[in-house]
């Protein structure tokens, strides 16, 4: 297997991306009027893949089909074309996302847990599984590909047959990209261009495995993948086991008050929806600070969101935000 340094080389000689955005928008509010983002509602959000097709309460699946099983959320690529994907139904603004997952075996198999704006602004773990020893972490702002150095190599243990958690923690000041608890990567706000290219709007959250090297991408893509993709030695499976997401601002929607795509432009309302709306039809047991359990499902919410309508400025809390009104 060449080394590492061998492919980068060869990838930026091609004048590809080392990390290719996955960024797509149905409307960037940087350009026009676009409608309010549907938020989360709720402090913490969590699933348990493990539990039956109840888990997928509050997830689409975007691309492909995704089962539960006993080993979580399955994501299988079996032939061209193939990219089993799943997306939260909701936003968050500033917030963390833990997922504990077994990455897809394969050369040019690619094992992605993506969040992304309306915007393009996109913060990334990436495995690449023809490279078995190392994952990779990326962001991007704005959509801003003119450069391909962003990107870090972190090293893993048999990310294909162990279950390893990948972690982002994502405020308004830093981004820290976490593994099994350890924090590996840390992005200070003034370090990305003085923020111009710091993720900083409301984002959803992604999951799912696509083949790199397949044999319709361009040659840089397959490169960066670490080669072309055999189907015949498919399929290449990922198994999602949970996901559990805090949300630094609940709120029942985010919209862009401006096009500056900056933090301090987003605008929260909880006016568009009632207090317990993201708690599951099952749900057991409400307590009076709006928390609900989905007990028969994999799907739990904890935190109310607050009945003020929030203001643009954040205060670092504890590790988390609060939004303040002004």
């Amino acid at each position: 297997m060449r080394s590492s340094m061998q492919w980068a080389l060869t990838a930026l000689a091609a004048g590809v991306p080392l990390c290719a955005a996955q960024t797509y928008t149905d409307c960037n509010p940087l350009n026009k009027t676009c409608p309010a983002d549907t938020g989360l509602d709720q402090w913490s959000f969590s699933t348990d893949f493990t539990a039956g097709s109840s888990a997928f309460s509050k997830w689409t699946t975007t691309s492909g089909t995704v089962n539960s099983t006993s080993l979580g959320a399955k994501f299988e690529v079996k032939e061209e074309g193939d990219a089993p994907t799943i997306q939260t139904d909701f936003y968050i603004f500033f917030g963390r996302v833990e997922a504990k997952f077994r990455c897809a075996n394969g050369t040019g198999i690619i094992s992605t847990l993506v969040m992304e704006s309306d915007d393009l602004d996109e913060i990334d773990w990436e495995q690449i599984s023809t490279f078995d020893t190392y994952v990779q972490t990326d962001y991007f702002g704005k959509g801003n590909t003119t450069s391909y150095d962003r990107y870090t190599n972190v090293d893993v243990t048999d990310p294909v047959e162990t279950y390893h958690t990948y972690t982002i923690d994502w405020t308004s000041e830093r981004i820290e990209w976490i593994l099994d608890g350890t924090v590996v990567r840390t992005l200070e706000y003034a370090d990305a261009v003085d923020g111009t290219n710091f993720p900083q709007t409301p984002m959803v959250v992604k999951l799912g495995i696509w083949a790199g090297g397949d044999p319709s991408n361009s040659a840089g893509t397959i490169e960066w993948a670490g080669g072309e993709t055999d189907y015949t030695a498919g399929p290449f499976i990922m198994y999602l086991e949970s996901v559990n997401i805090t949300n630094y601002n609940p709120a029942c929607s985010y919209t862009y008050s401006d096009k500056t795509g900056e933090y301090t432009s987003i605008t929260t309302s909880n006016s568009t929806c009632n207090a317990t709306s993201s708690s599951s039809t099952s749900s057991k047991s409400t307590t009076a600070s709006g928390s609900a359990v989905a007990a028969s499902s994999g799907a739990v919410y904890t935190g109310g969101a607050t009945s003020l309508s929030y203001g643009s400025a954040l205060f670092m809390v504890g590790g988390g935000l609060l939004a303040a009104l002004l």
